[in-house]
């Protein structure tokens, strides 16, 4: 029943937000009482922090899954963006903006967990871009590594409308590729955003 619950309350915060979902409303959802939620976890905190645990382990999984597909960098990234956007596409409102605002303490510590996971992907695409020419091989990784999550996290934790967090954030995606593209990665790149678009 817990990890129902999780599982439950993960899918409502990512549709309608972290604030705005309560204990009724995911009781109501799974046709159980609010005692039985309580049984399992003793307040709101404790379940948000259990749902953002879920989707960090799903993310990584995905993003896992999409690495070993072996594509080129560029494309790489583009798969990444793809799957963030399908997965957060459900509600209006960013359910990483209401974290920040409402439960900053719990944002803190996902966004610590975020960071150690996005140096290590991040890093390894830049390598792996540089080896087939397609990112300069005098780009110094350790920095633009810095500059792309705090562009992304930036724009999560401060952007409200949902929508509007994907369109910069395939900006920032554009951005920090055009800084380390060679001419090649140039290619690849206006060749990922149009797939992007279409």
């Amino acid at each position: 029943m817990k990890d129902k619950i999780i599982a439950k309350a993960t899918d409502l915060f990512l549709k309608l937000g972290f604030k705005s979902v309560t204990m009724d409303d995911i009781a109501g959802e799974m046709c159980i009482s609010k005692k039985t939620i309580y049984k399992y976890f003793c307040n709101k905190e404790l379940l948000i922090e259990e749902s953002t645990a879920l989707v960090h382990k799903e993310v990584h999984q995905i993003i896992d899954n999409i690495v070993v597909k072996n594509h080129n960098a560029i494309e790489e990234n583009f798969e990444i963006r793809k799957m963030f956007k399908e997965m957060f596409k459900a509600g209006d409102s960013s359910p990483v903006y209401q974290l920040r605002k409402h439960y900053p303490e719990i944002y803190d510590n996902v966004m610590s967990r975020e960071i150690d996971e996005c140096n290590v992907v991040f890093k390894q695409n830049i390598v792996k871009g540089i080896e087939q020419g397609l990112y300069r091989k005098e780009t110094p990784i350790d920095t633009y590594v810095e500059f792309y999550y705090t562009l992304i996290f930036s724009i999560n934790g401060k952007i409200s409308s949902e929508k509007e967090a994907n369109e910069k954030e395939l900006l920032a995606l554009e951005y920090h590729t055009r800084a380390m593209a060679t001419p090649e990665g140039i290619i690849e790149l206006e060749k990922q955003l149009i797939n992007y678009h279409l």
